[in-house]
């Protein structure tokens, strides 16, 4: 069950079913989706363990403990799955519901359907729909962005959510199978929901943010290298290395800054800098300070970066098979 070539093939198959297919509507009414799982268990835990009335301590216990039985239960879920599929299936078919499952857990095409989403009404100039849509991908306040605001915003959520949604299930999958993929999904989804530096998740989700960055530390510098090495033509690669390992650890996150500086220095332009959230200001650092503002065009060119990167990985994922199986 743990072969990283085998996983390393079914990674790749699945992420150009995902790519090709996504996760299609009909599929998301009868039977949802696995995040969706994950989140309901997540909101079910959250309002028996999260209680106002309850101390400090047992706010963090409770956290801790949804984190425990969410991953548990989805591996668990993962591992059963396996085992039959191995009981009752010919070799080939349990490839194909390997391969399945693993799209499954990936983001790619999800994530580049509305980054385009938002790049489409602001090219045409339709800055209300623009805020709109951005607003799906990013939890920032998004009411005053201008064209600026607006595409820095696209650029960062698509750099940041490579990492989140591909590389970082790819990485977790060719090294653990089906159950990595799980696991970090789990992980993922419990920081997406719970991760928030507010009154009601400061402690009750501290085990689940600081687990996500310890998951996401070696995929997100993949990521930035994946797309230093895909930097477009004329772009220096030496010059775009530079600022980004200058540039990453100035984010607040340990993992977020690298691949949306390797993002800004590919592009020329500049990034982060000061966010609002929910009324409550944030001092985000410039990222590549001397670049210029990004333009809806630059979310094009984004795009364009964020398909080589797969590429690349995909190129990555063939040889490591090539070499293992040879």
């Amino acid at each position: 069950m743990l072969d990283s070539g085998y996983w390393a093939a079914v990674v790749a198959a699945g992420l150009l079913l995902e790519g090709w297919l996504g996760w299609p509507d009909l599929l998301f009414r009868f039977v949802r989706h696995p995040v969706v799982w994950m989140g309901r268990l997540i909101s079910i835990l959250e309002i028996r363990l999260n209680q106002v009335a309850y101390s400090d301590p047992r706010r963090w216990r409770g956290g801790v403990l949804t984190v425990v039985v969410v991953v548990g239960v989805s591996v668990l879920l993962s591992v059963v799955v396996l085992y039959c599929s191995r009981s009752w299936l010919h070799p080939l078919g349990v490839f194909v519901v390997d391969t399945l499952l693993a799209a499954s857990l990936l983001a790619a095409r999800n994530l580049y359907s509305h980054v385009l989403g938002v790049l489409q009404p602001l090219a045409a100039g339709d800055l209300i729909q623009a805020r709109l849509a951005v607003a799906k991908i990013v939890g920032r306040d998004v009411t005053d962005l201008n064209e600026a605001g607006i595409a820095g915003a696209a650029l960062e959520s698509l750099a940041e959510n490579t990492s989140d949604g591909v590389i970082a299930p790819v990485l977790w999958g060719v090294c653990l199978g089906l159950p990595g993929m799980v696991a970090y999904k789990s992980i993922n989804t419990l920081d997406s929901m719970l991760g928030h530096r507010n009154p009601r998740y400061e402690l009750f989700g501290r085990f689940a943010a600081r687990l996500d960055d310890v998951v996401n530390w070696l995929p997100a510098r993949l990521c930035g290298v994946l797309y230093v090495l895909a930097a477009p033509t004329g772009k220096a690669m030496g010059e775009v290395w530079r600022i980004t390992r200058k540039d990453a650890p100035l984010r607040r996150s340990p993992n977020a800054g690298w691949p949306e500086a390797a993002m800004a220095a590919c592009l020329g332009v500049r990034l982060g800098g000061p966010k609002r959230y929910d009324e409550t200001p944030a001092a985000e650092p410039w990222l590549n300070q001397s670049g210029r503002l990004p333009l809806a065009d630059d979310i094009d060119l984004g795009l364009r970066l964020y398909l080589r990167v797969h590429i690349l990985l995909l190129g990555l994922l063939a040889s490591f098979v090539v070499f293992l199986w040879l």
